[in-house]
């Protein structure tokens, strides 16, 4: 079964929102066996929504669309799939019921621009919305499918598990897609897919390498009759990856940087406090953020300014002699916010950036220290772009010399 999905909005085409709906269910799709060819996103207007829907009918079996289904003039999804199946709609009386109990439920009168949310086709069947006042659309004809559902992720996803996935769990049968994503720090994409490269050309089970803002990821996938036989694919071959990068693996499919390093705190039952200067309170608020780190984080002192630093507990001369955005700066702050939040560990992240104006380029040159009782570590880099994407580039770094300290 071939899928595509169509995200439907203007607001996601001038930038206002981004469109979660459309990874969401590109990453449910693979359980049921379901290829993802094509994701598509339109604007409010009905001719070229008609016309992508046309498009999508041509080329794959399992269309899925988000959004269009509101109340509004410019909710126009319905009357799109309305004209690529050249039906009429019409409004259903069982529909209208329910959407008139919604609102005599809360208290609300109902405004007559909602009766549009009643209007079906003869080929479509009502989508239950537990969630809102638009329901969703199951179309099907010819051998494809057309399922419409509403924007908002909460509506979507909802309607997503407690209708639509188990009816396409019965029409998908067949074979499986499972996957597994090994997550590395440390190495250059080019790196790592030099590495492997001689399992990229592998059909089953690929391998995918990916640029993220937590390192690079190897994402492994296996196609087969049954979950157990496409986990036995994945197993064969994952011990050969986790050889070849070895200490650069930090976590698998769902882990979060701050969260395996929380794990770990908690393990050790060891606390941590951290001072910053470059990332301006990021790698806090990525700390204190996180259920896993939370409990064991003590805090976090931003100290932007050398009297900042000085004032927190770090040597005068020491920044006198090196400067507060030095490499030995890094590691005095670990200390100093270790000693001054009575932490087991510090962690401190100075930097400072490079913009060459000739070549219309900037980059950010930052250092992690980590300080422990037995033992304290320096790490610098070196990243392109603006000062946002160095910043979290580095919070990532200093969260993986962290997650390595630990694992020592």
């Amino acid at each position: 079964m071939k899928a595509e999905i169509i995200s439907i909005g203007t607001e996601l085409l001038l930038g206002e929102i981004t469109d979660t709906n459309a990874p969401f269910l590109a990453a449910e799709l693979p359980a049921l066996g379901i290829d993802l060819y094509w994701v598509s996103q339109v604007g409010d207007n009905q001719a070229r929504l008609a016309k992508a829907l046309k498009r999508a009918w041509q080329r794959s079996d399992l269309i899925l669309t988000t959004g269009g289904l509101g109340p509004t003039a410019d909710d126009i999804t319905r009357e799109a799939i309305a004209e690529v199946m050249g039906e009429k709609l019409k409004g259903d009386p069982a529909l209208e019921r329910d959407l008139r109990e919604f609102f005599t439920r809360f208290g609300r009168e109902m405004p007559l621009t909602n009766l549009k949310q009643t209007n079906l086709i003869p080929s479509a069947q009502a989508i239950p919305n537990p969630n809102g006042t638009a329901p969703g659309w199951w179309v099907e004809r010819d051998e494809r499918i057309i399922v419409a559902m509403p924007g908002p992720p909460r509506e979507m996803q909802s309607m997503w598990r407690e209708t639509v996935l188990p009816r396409l769990r019965q029409k998908a049968g067949g074979t499986v897609i499972v996957s597994r994503i090994l997550k590395t720090f440390g190495l250059s994409e080019a790196l790592v897919a030099e590495r492997v490269s001689a399992q990229l050309s592998s059909a089953n089970p690929t391998l995918g390498v990916y640029a993220k803002t937590d390192g690079i990821h190897l994402r492994l996938a296996a196609k087969a009759d049954s979950r157990e036989e496409a986990e036995a694919m994945i197993t064969r071959v994952e011990p050969h990856l986790r050889q070849a990068f070895a200490e650069h693996i930090w976590g698998t499919d769902s882990d979060a940087l701050e969260a395996v390093v929380g794990r770990q705190l908690a393990k050790e039952k060891l606390s941590l406090a951290v001072m910053e200067s470059y990332t301006g309170g990021l790698l806090a608020a990525s700390l204190s953020g996180c259920p896993e780190a939370a409990p064991h984080f003590k805090g976090g002192l931003v100290t932007v300014s050398d009297e900042a630093r000085v004032a927190c507990g770090v040597d005068y001369r020491l920044i006198a002699e090196h400067g507060g955005e030095s490499p030995e700066a890094a590691p005095a702050m670990a200390e100093a916010a270790r000693s001054r939040l009575g932490a087991a560990i510090g962690l401190g992240i100075t930097g400072v950036d490079e913009v060459d104006a000739a070549a219309a380029k900037t980059s950010g040159v930052y250092h992690i220290g980590v300080v422990t009782g037995r033992e304290q570590r320096l790490a610098s880099g070196r990243y392109p772009g603006s000062r946002l994407r160095v910043r979290r580039w580095a919070v990532a770094a200093a969260l993986f010399e962290l997650w390595k300290v630990l694992a020592d």
